[in-house]
């Protein structure tokens, strides 16, 4: 009878899952057979062991259209289905969140779970010793997910993941067609940034490795093999003086642009494709070594492995991830040669059919968080107007 009972439950699942059924039919169907079996394991684990725990978990992340995305298509649905309250919290940049991350341990701390970017930050986040190593068979979909998003985590952590790859982007600079031509735009490339005829109306993020990388492509170098550290300084110098306003968060970036304080700033793919679908006259640049990046849902020593683990394998669901992926319009983690996307995902700034990453530029990780507590100060005075 087990056998059975389990084989109809994987059905039930199944249909879940292709929209068959409503969640709340799901839930209810789900309830009975847990009543009448005491509930079973296989993909079940997943819906019922938390809910009976009702334990909450704390997730971190960028703000906005971004946190949006999360609540709607993620959050809501999974506490709904488990009972697990997932506590919401936001941040501006990696280094003030690594503040407080770091005032909050030893384990145990408030943190959980946290959107970070770049692979720098997962090997900061580990050579602090706040990873955990998860166990990839409660995760069974990271089986769609891109090899090469997780390759560079498994070479910092020895094989092992402290967390999955979910989404992945550029930041390019997006620029107001009204004022900009895209013949002019593609023709500067990353010296828009640097067009006296737009002083007063750049903008930048306050990010110290963004401005740095952007200096260097203006300068003519490799940002990952800077030779000529000065001329990036000079450069941004000068750019200082002809920035409006250096935005600090997704959101107040969204507002220069749709407000037309400014024209052109290095933005975030996901953020103008959210402009643009407001019908916003906002174009995207992508120049030469565009600052390419990915994103990863990391997991904090301390947290409880199977109710993080849970959530994870929910968030990567192609149902979910997708979701999310629109919602939040940065392309999804998963690998479209094995899960079919739709245009919505297709269309996006920075997406890769080909599930590969080839030709995209990313941060080294050992080569700039060496220079960190330098640049970073160095950066600090310049934007300052020092």
């Amino acid at each position: 009878m087990g056998n059975d009972l389990e084989k109809n439950l994987d059905r039930l699942h199944e249909r879940y899952m292709n929209g068959e059924i409503s969640r709340r039919n799901f839930l209810k169907y789900l309830g009975i057979a847990g009543a009448a079996a005491g509930l079973i394991g296989g993909p079940f684990d997943f819906f019922t062991k938390p809910a009976m725990a009702a334990k909450d978990i704390r997730f971190d992340g960028w703000g906005g259209v971004v946190s949006e995305a999360f609540r709607e298509h993620a959050f809501k649905p999974f506490s709904e289905a488990t009972g697990v309250k997932v506590v919401d919290g936001e941040f501006g940049d990696m280094d003030t969140y690594l503040t407080r991350v770091k005032a909050s341990f030893p384990p145990g701390g408030e943190f959980n779970l946290a959107h970070l970017s770049g692979v720098f930050d997962y090997a900061r986040y580990v050579g602090l010793d706040f990873h955990v190593e998860l166990d990839e068979s409660k995760i069974p979909n990271l089986n769609n997910v891109m090899e090469a998003m997780m390759t560079p985590y498994r070479s910092i952590t020895k094989g092992t993941l402290s967390a999955v790859p979910y989404d992945y982007g550029q930041t390019g600079i997006a620029y107001n067609t009204k004022y900009i031509s895209k013949e002019k735009a593609e023709s500067s490339g990353a010296s828009l940034l640097w067009d006296k005829e737009l002083k007063g109306k750049l903008g930048s993020w306050g990010d110290w490795r963004t401005n740095i990388w952007y200096g260097a492509l203006h300068t003519g170098q490799n940002p990952n093999n800077i030779k000529d550290l000065d001329a990036v300084w000079n450069a941004l110098k000068e750019q200082r003086k002809m920035v409006k306003k250096y935005w600090a968060s997704g959101a107040e970036l969204m507002s220069l642009l749709a407000n037309e304080e400014i024209y052109a700033t290095v933005a975030w793919s996901g953020r103008v494709a959210a402009l643009q679908a407001q019908g916003h006259p906002i174009g995207f640049l992508s120049p030469n070594n565009c600052y390419s990046w990915q994103e990863c849902i990391f997991v904090l020593k301390g947290t409880d492995l199977d109710v993080a683990q849970q959530l994870l394998n929910f968030m990567l669901e192609p149902k979910c991830a997708i979701a999310v992926a629109v919602g939040q319009k940065y392309p999804s983690s998963l690998d479209p040669t094995k899960v079919p996307m739709p245009d919505e995902v297709k269309k996006l700034p920075a997406f890769d059919p080909t599930g590969k990453l080839q030709g995209y530029l990313f941060a080294d990780p050992p080569y700039w968080n060496s220079h960190q507590l330098e640049w970073a100060e160095k950066w600090d005075r310049i934007k300052a107007g020092g």
